[in-house]
């Protein structure tokens, strides 16, 4: 199986998991970018207030998004790019938090999904003295990117994935994620499945 994969990253309005305001997706075949997307994102209802924090951090202000889509107006082309690609993030627990909680937010399901962190497989790659993604993505030969830029951020990630595939001689995410020491995370029911293959023949 090839390299493919889609890398994902979002940038939030303030402290809430929820309040995605921008994402940037990557599409990587073979271990090649062949597609890349972003766009501005109106918060749920609840979850949309700008903190000046987060605008110093990713420079969107409260006036870029109050025409943007709402996250239930433009999740089915999001997750249509994706199109049941593993995702690849870097802390990728943020991002799928962002995920999980806006879906949750918005009254729509969470979706399925198996997800690779990018900082993980850095940690195993490269010997650093930081792991953030502007130092893992300049080891990845990957530098001089606008960070907390959604596009931006979601290249980068994408480099690393690829630079440590073939630092490690594998092809696969999912031998990446094997030789790196760490395992494939997933959302919705795909976490479910995972959690019962794992229990115990005895608890199941």
């Amino acid at each position: 199986m090839p390299l493919d994969f889609t890398a994902i990253d979002f940038e939030t309005a303030n402290g809430h998991a929820a309040s995605a305001c921008s994402v940037g997706l990557v599409k990587v075949r073979d271990g090649r970018v062949v597609d890349r997307t972003s766009w501005l994102i109106k918060p749920p209802f609840g979850y949309d207030v700008m903190n000046e924090w987060n605008t110093r951090i990713h420079g969107i202000t409260a006036a870029d998004i109050v025409d943007a889509p709402l996250w239930s107006e433009q999740f089915d082309e999001l997750w249509g790019f994706v199109d049941g690609d593993l995702l690849a993030a870097h802390n990728a627990g943020f991002d799928m938090g962002v995920l999980q909680a806006a879906c949750r937010a918005s009254g729509l399901d969470v979706p399925d999904a198996r997800y690779l962190c990018s900082l993980r497989v850095a940690r195993k790659t490269y010997h650093l003295d930081s792991y953030r993604l502007p130092v893992a993505a300049m080891a990845a030969g990957f530098d001089d990117f606008a960070h907390h830029d959604a596009l931006a951020d979601a290249e980068a990630c994408a480099a690393i994935v690829v630079h440590a595939a073939k630092r490690h001689g594998v092809d696969t995410a999912d031998e990446l994620a094997a030789v790196c020491s760490t395992r494939i995370g997933a959302i919705g029911r795909r976490a479910e499945e995972d959690a019962a293959d794992r229990r115990p023949a005895a608890l199941a």
